[in-house]
């Protein structure tokens, strides 16, 4: 779940100014300004597969490429969680400085429900859950047992894909598979040829990568690892909306946004 619209990752980096309480007349107003960027990072997909529960931590990585040769690094970990129904809970935390003072927070609480198709959008800031249909068709096609490959299969016009063996992670054994696409200088408006890499590690137990490392000039190096993995059942308390929360059904006229 992974989508920007269903059930993605709200890790949107932002600088916030504290200003000291001013009189409403004297407050002054930022002019609007040209440019900016407003950035996504897409998390792990978590297949709502029913008979396969788990309780762990993801940790996330994004290392971001600045010029001459500095980087960014940005990270959180948080809590996930599926249960035998393949109901999926999951939190999400602002991304924050790596070795920084800057403590992260919780800002989302998601809880997906694949038989009743329903997915809630908890906002910690607001007190409010948002209730938005939920398709599990494409997250479930995740899920899929990997297979070795076929010489034929090793060569996908400007996509290489390359078998990596097994490796145990987290107790979990898991598969490892590794895709190289190269884009011709020109094709995106590159001034010379691009490599960019995606490597996973599949559990075929779980029908859940374990670790994935995607490297792409364009959005840097992101890295997402599943840690303190306990394959059972979940505390069904994580499945109930939080406490005095107000619920906004959504599902017939949904907000506008980009």
């Amino acid at each position: 779940m992974r989508t920007a619209s269903i059930f993605s990752v709200f890790f949107l980096v932002t600088a916030i100014s504290l200003l000291p309480a001013q009189d409403p007349q004297q407050r002054s107003v930022a002019p609007a300004r040209d440019g900016g960027v407003r950035e996504v990072l897409e998390s792990i997909v978590i297949p709502p597969v029913a008979n396969a529960p788990f309780t762990a931590t993801l940790d996330t990585e994004w290392l971001k490429y600045a010029g001459e040769g500095a980087t960014i690094t940005m990270v959180n970990e948080r809590h996930i969680a599926r249960d035998g129904r393949g109901r999926i809970y999951e939190e999400r935390w602002y991304l924050v400085p790596k070795n920084g003072k800057v403590k992260s927070t919780m800002n989302w609480i998601q809880i997906a429900d694949p038989k009743r198709r329903t997915l809630y959008n908890c906002s910690m800031a607001r007190h409010i859950c948002e209730l938005k249909n939920y398709d599990p068709t494409d997250d479930l096609a995740a899920a899929k047992p990997l297979k070795p490959l076929s010489p034929n299969a090793q060569e996908r016009g400007p996509v290489t894909v390359e078998d990596l063996g097994n490796s145990n992670i987290a107790g979990i054994e898991t598969l490892g598979r590794r895709e190289t696409t190269t884009i011709e200088a020109g094709t995106i408006g590159n001034d010379q040829p691009l490599t960019a890499t995606t490597e996973y590690w599949h559990s075929q137990e779980l029908g859940l990568n374990l670790l994935s490392i995607r490297n792409s000039p364009m959005f840097g190096k992101q890295t997402f690892t599943i840690t303190e993995l306990t394959p059972a059942e979940p505390d069904p308390q994580l499945f109930e909306l939080p406490a005095g929360f107000q619920v906004s059904d959504q599902r017939k006229n949904p907000p506008i946004s980009w």
